[in-house]
């Protein structure tokens, strides 16, 4: 099932969100009792971990058994401005009762093809040799449409096998980690949040536009047995025909 859905802003973007967050995480613990969650970066998600992190949310999800991971990860040590697992830490994992045994996070600090290697072999550990079967993926999208650290033009793009990619950004020249687009299309559930009239151009692209994934990484995210999210504000939304 792919759908999406057109909220009026950030703020009731991020509510919608933290309702499907909560609805899975129910659905997925009362079946196997453990739920897997990526999380994501960016300035989209911060909204929807406070959220999360407070009532009414909060408690209506058994963080006890909830194991998160990252989608992507800059360069950088866990306390570093720019880190996506600060920001989480911040808005969200200092907040909620998560055993810090659950909390698998991208060792950015470390040279950028170990860092990957060493992630590779962490979901390894937690999933065996299958490969992850993530509950749900949090994702958002660039104005150039990359997502994760999925960015145009690059080697990550290729990947076919690995679930884990060093990926040299050369238009930012910097080294980012991330998952591949076969590992985030093995999850059972992936969401995207979008917001911003600055993401209206690469939406309307990667939604309605020729399929150009070098150009539009975000076109790579097709999960093979899963549900598709797109969760957009009207200011995103703005060029998509109706």
């Amino acid at each position: 099932m792919s759908e999406i859905r057109v909220l009026l802003d950030a703020e009731s973007l991020a509510q919608a969100a933290a309702e499907i967050v909560v609805q899975k995480a129910q659905s997925v613990l009362a079946g196997r009792g453990q739920f897997n969650l990526v999380l994501s970066g960016g300035s989209t998600p911060r909204r929807l971990y406070q959220l999360l992190a407070a009532e009414p949310y909060r408690d209506q999800i058994n963080w006890l058994n909830v194991h998160v991971f990252w989608g992507d990860e800059r360069c950088v040590p866990p306390d570093h401005l720019d880190s996506n697992y600060r920001l989480a830490k911040e808005a969200l994992l200092d907040h909620i009762p998560l055993p810090p045994e659950n909390i698998h996070r991208i060792n950015g600090e470390l040279e950028p093809i170990a860092a990957a290697q060493d992630y590779q072999e962490e979901l390894a550990n937690h999933f065996g040799d299958a490969e992850p079967s993530f509950d749900l993926v949090l994702l958002g999208m660039g104005d150039d449409g990359h997502t994760a650290s999925l960015f145009p033009h690059t080697s990550a793009l290729q990947e076919t096998t690995r679930w884990v990619i060093a990926n040299y950004v050369s238009q930012k020249q910097v080294w980012r980690i991330t998952l591949s687009a076969a590992a985030i299309n093995a999850a059972s559930t992936v969401m995207f949040l979008v917001a911003g009239a600055d993401k209206a151009i690469a939406l309307k692209d990667v939604l309605q536009g020729e399929h150009h994934p070098q150009e539009r990484p975000s076109q790579l995210i097709a999960p093979r047995s899963g549900d598709l999210h797109w969760l957009v504000d009207q200011a995103a939304a703005n060029l998509l025909k109706r």
